[in-house]
């Protein structure tokens, strides 16, 4: 009877793996925030700016709780795995603006907030992952290295994706008869990259990583424990990114900022937080493989997999989204392809790169500022 304790207590601390009382207190604080953010979301008389600023520090911190159990993940699983893990959970924030867009019938926010979203993953968040890397390694020779076949991956699936959106651009520009079947190109097209992401995706997750395969460290928690925490986080920042955009539309209405603008940045902005803290954090640790990983394969996923996936589910709402794109938007999403091509395509860049990639984005958002 009085050994049960004794053979209990070491379980109860392999759960908790070692967490230092700093991060629990953060655990604590993160759930308290996103209590209170959920709390004035629905209560009236507060005020938006409040609503706001606790929509922020809960996204914030289910940003830094996805970092901590995608580390963790990491060391048993690889940079493969848990790339896509990643930004499958962390990509939901996008796929809930999107549907919400699409069935209050919004359809500039919803085609602008899922092209932001690839367009800040590939210039804004790529380019400060690797002005993170490369200034690490500035002792050394200032260059990040990593893997170059993802981010080779990535641009052939984001110039597939850029295919079929060139063309019905060009339909339209020409006013001829396919123009007239824009949904239907849409929905075959749509099912046939979802095909080639499948394709990909399988080859990518058992072909052994040449590189290296696993993140360096031990882990703190159990494998079930990290999955939870990267699961659970990743849906309450789909929630939590609901109250920041509600919070946020007074301001934009005030500030008389373009749907557009508000849709490529704001939203994809705050929608791609995570990838943000994880990303940036990884790099900064010396952890380049995972990092891209974890950037890259948000790229892939949303232009190759989220994007036909909501062309197909919008079927079910009130306004149908297809790949027919203003002008100037397909531009962007072709030079996007192939800058991130030309930088990251040989598995090395500097800061000069990544500062270049982020000079791209605003370049971008200061022309969406004035559509």
């Amino acid at each position: 009877m009085g050994a049960a304790p004794a053979d209990t207590q070491p379980a109860r601390d392999a759960r908790l793996s070692g967490l230092t009382r700093t991060e629990k207190a953060l655990f604590a604080a993160v759930a308290v925030l996103t209590v209170l953010a959920g709390v004035t979301r629905y209560a009236h008389g507060v005020s938006r700016v409040t609503a706001f600023v606790l929509a922020t520090l809960a996204l914030a911190g289910m940003a830094w709780v996805i970092a901590l159990a995608t580390e963790e993940v990491g060391q048993r699983l690889g940079t493969a795995v848990t790339g896509v893990m990643q930004s499958t959970v962390g990509n939901l924030p996008e796929f809930f603006v999107v549907i919400f867009a699409l069935q209050a019938g919004d359809r500039v926010v919803a085609e602008t907030a899922i092209l932001g979203s690839i367009l800040v993953n590939a210039l804004l968040v790529l380019g400060l992952v690797i002005v993170a890397g490369a200034l690490r390694e500035r002792r050394r020779d200032g260059i990040m290295r990593f893997n170059p076949r993802l981010p080779n991956d990535t641009a052939t699936l984001l110039l597939v994706s850029s295919f079929i959106i060139v063309l019905i651009g060009l339909t339209h520009g020409a006013s001829d008869p396919a123009s007239r079947h824009a949904k239907t190109i849409s929905i075959i097209g749509a099912v046939v990259i979802l095909a080639v992401y499948a394709t990909w995706l399988r080859q990518y997750l058992t072909t052994p990583q040449p590189a290296e395969t696993h993140v360096r460290g031990q882990p703190r928690l159990r494998l079930a424990t990290s999955i939870v925490l990267l699961v659970a986080a990743g849906t309450a920042s789909a929630f939590v990114s609901d109250w920041f955009i509600n919070a946020l539309e007074p301001t934009i209405g005030t500030l008389h900022i373009s749907k557009a603008f508000a849709g490529l940045v704001i939203v994809a902005i705050a929608g791609n937080a995570v990838e943000h803290a994880v990303g940036i954090v990884l790099a900064a640790k010396g952890q380049a493989d995972l990092a891209i990983s974890v950037v890259k394969n948000s790229v892939a996923q949303i232009a190759a997999f989220l994007y036909p996936l909501l062309v197909l589910v919008s079927l079910l709402t009130a306004t149908t989204l297809t790949f027919s794109l203003a002008p100037v938007y397909i531009g962007a999403l072709i030079g996007t392809a192939v800058i991130v091509w030309q930088i990251t395509g040989d598995g090395e860049a500097s800061v000069f790169e990544g500062a270049a990639l982020v000079a791209t984005f605003v370049i971008l958002a200061t022309v969406a500022a004035f559509e």
